[in-house]
């Protein structure tokens, strides 16, 4: 019995498709890299959210910080997610 073609040409075209988009995407990144002062920045800050206003400066500064330790059985995975933020408005 012959195998219908059709179906099958469907999910080649959209898996195709993904996978071009992918590899272009891939190839316009541009290879990043690790500044100290920031990773240590994220590694000092508290847990939780806070938002601050200097009163000197037209902006506003928000840091985030969640650390969990989840057990699976007998392993275990540390989750520490950090984001720093800035929102500034000046007139020119």
């Amino acid at each position: 019995m012959p195998l219908p073609l059709a179906p099958i040409a469907g999910f080649a075209i959209r898996y195709g498709a993904l996978a071009v988009a992918a590899y272009g995407l891939r190839r316009a990144l541009r290879k990043g890299r690790t500044d100290q002062r920031a990773e240590d920045a994220l590694d000092d800050m508290d847990e939780g959210l806070a938002v601050h206003r200097p009163q000197d400066r037209g902006q506003t500064n928000a840091a985030a910080r969640f650390r969990r330790v989840i057990r699976f059985g007998g392993t275990a995975v540390e989750i520490d997610a950090a984001a720093l933020g800035r929102f500034r408005l000046r007139k020119v």
